[in-house]
């Protein structure tokens, strides 16, 4: 194999190979629509002061094989300042796939490239699918970093469209929908489906993000549309997937205005049920499972297999969909912290602190408790591993 490195300062460069990027997405399977071109420049253009973008771009034989845009910035952890290395997308994209197709014997180049373009003390990848194309590489990596930890990030429910959808659900959740279906009927709100295009999505973006504004999303100031740079990205980015027919949203309207909704984006016959919100007047509605049943339902009329939560909560999650889900897909996020006296700092910091956490929580427990040893469900113990130099 003869790799080729090639860096990019931008994804919107006249030299960049749009065309290869886009016929080296399809060719993953495990790449979604958060790694369309669209929206990835409009996480370029909505990147802060700070945060420095390069995109790395492999060859093998003049085929393209990798394209790795990422963002170089300083953040804080406890009394030190650190360059971290990030995927352009975080943190609103959701399940990003590494866009490479590569032997595992190209793991040790890539990383060197980037460890020498972009020195840092750690490189971070969030929302890494189980099972994904990238594992073989992302091991490597780890072997050649002073520690590595993959740490479970969520479990995302994902519900398998079937015939069987047709009729009710049983137990609990059925009458919670019958009771939410009457509601909707006597005060005289509408469902309706949209598939917005380049002309129309604007105007429907305006609406749910009125709705968001409204929600407990825009009184905490945690919405996609919250803060100029977060309301850029989403419309930039939605308007180029709207352009190319993959965004779906489910509205329920009273009096021809948007009282709630789940907007989602849709690829290869899954919907990723990205961002849903509700005017907290019209509560009581219970507005949430209608749409989520809505989602199945136009899946049954349209031939989707996967409703998707795109992402939720790993603690206590309330996403709607864990009533209907048949399977979870796991995200763990993977830390490769470098030999530079910054990432062996920051490592070791990592390693003290979980070797120790155990025992402050056993000192900070009142005495009179009494529990079994405490774990930690969110981290794999044996992917936290310190390397000695060889």
């Amino acid at each position: 194999m003869s790799l080729e490195l090639q860096w990019y300062p931008s994804l919107a460069a006249a030299d960049f190979p749009a065309a290869e990027y886009e016929q080296l997405r399809q060719r993953l399977a495990d790449s979604t629509p958060f790694n369309h071109l669209g929206w990835m420049q409009a996480a370029e253009a909505a990147l802060a002061v700070g945060q420095q973008l390069q995109v790395l771009v492999g060859r093998d034989q003049g085929r393209l094989c990798l394209c790795l845009p990422l963002i170089r910035s300083n953040e804080r952890f406890g009394p030190l300042t650190v360059p971290v290395v990030r995927h352009l997308g975080y943190p609103l994209s959701d399940r990003i796939a590494l866009l490479c197709d590569l032997p595992a014997k190209a793991a040790a180049p890539v990383l060197r490239a980037i460890r020498t373009h972009l020195p840092h003390a750690l490189l971070q990848l969030d929302e890494v699918p189980d099972g994904s194309a990238a594992h073989t590489l992302l091991r490597r990596w780890a072997r050649r970093s002073s520690t590595h930890q993959q740490r479970l990030s969520c479990r995302v429910p994902v519900h398998r469209i079937a015939p069987e959808d047709r009729q009710e659900i049983s137990g609990d959740p059925r009458y919670k929908l019958r009771r939410a279906r009457k509601r909707i009927a006597a005060c005289g709100a509408q469902v309706r489906r949209v598939t917005p295009d380049a002309e129309t999505i604007s105007a429907l973006l305006d609406a749910v993000s009125a709705v968001e504004h409204l929600s407990w999303k825009g009184d905490d100031d945690v919405g996609i549309f919250s803060g100029r740079l977060r309301r850029q990205w989403m419309y930039q980015a939605f308007t180029a997937l709207a352009a190319q027919g993959l965004v779906r949203v489910v509205l329920l309207e009273l009096d021809g205005r948007c009282i709630s909704y789940r907007l989602g984006v849709f690829e290869r016959g899954r919907v990723y049920d990205y961002n849903l919100a509700f005017v907290p007047a019209h509560a009581e509605l219970g507005s949430g499972r209608v749409l989520l049943e809505e989602w199945i339902h136009w899946g049954l009329d349209e031939g989707w297999e996967w409703v998707d939560a795109s992402r939720v909560s790993l603690n206590n999650s309330s996403h709607q969909l864990h009533e209907r889900m048949t399977g979870t897909l796991e995200h763990h996020r993977q830390s490769f912290y470098s030999w530079r006296p910054s990432g062996l700092a920051l490592g070791l910091a990592l390693r003290l602190w979980q070797r120790f956490k155990p025992q402050l929580q056993r000192l900070r427990r009142p005495p009179s408790v009494t529990t079994a040893e405490p774990d930690s469900p969110q981290e794999n113990p044996d992917a936290l591993t310190g390397h000695s130099q060889r």
